[in-house]
């Protein structure tokens, strides 16, 4: 929990710079605005607000001592945390890899980091909540594979699972801040 809450300075930091520069780069606020795409990010949002669901999902079932699926495949309701967890790491590269198109598109139309203090900041936020993201898809990684590696599923394997659920909604609802300020209040 401390640690998450240095995370949250240093998003605040991030956040600080971005209104700080805004207000005093307000035109060309208004004019690379327009070249976001907000229903691609909204449908790349709702990817990573999904993927927390499937999360919290995998947390009730290492709560439960389940660590794999108890039935077929394509029984949900026999699916462990392993399972869940996969999903989400599939939405989380989803989005990432949503983002990298964007990035892809911005810098065809002449925003990239060096450009302006809008790309800048756009690419600083944006970017390092990125880079959050793939920690949190590394350690869904390290969590899935300590499910093939022990031999009893114990409260400790449990703990670790509930730990990177509490990452996975933060660097969530840090997304969530970042989408409204970027693409809603342009």
């Amino acid at each position: 929990m401390v640690w998450l809450s240095s995370e949250l300075m240093f998003f605040a930091g991030l956040f600080a710079m971005y209104f700080t520069i805004r207000s005093v780069a307000h035109p060309l606020w208004t004019d690379r605005t327009s070249h976001l795409n907000v229903p691609y990010a909204a449908a790349n949002t709702a990817v990573l607000v999904i993927s927390s669901v499937w999360c919290q999902l995998g947390v009730f079932k290492a709560e439960a001592g389940i660590p794999s699926r108890t039935g077929k495949l394509l029984q949900l309701g026999s699916w462990g945390m392993r399972e869940w967890y996969v999903l989400t790491y599939i939405f989380g590269a989803i989005f990432v890899s949503g983002q990298v198109m964007e990035y892809s598109n911005l810098f065809a139309e002449g925003i990239s980091l060096n450009s302006d203090s809008y790309g800048s900041m756009f690419y600083l936020t944006t970017g390092f909540h990125g880079l959050h993201v793939t920690g949190g898809l590394i350690a869904f990684l390290l969590i899935i594979g300590r499910t093939f590696t022990s031999r009893k599923y114990t409260h400790h394997q449990a703990t670790g699972a509930i730990v990177t659920s509490y990452y996975w909604h933060f660097v969530d609802v840090v997304w969530i801040a970042l989408f409204a300020t970027i693409y809603l209040l342009q």
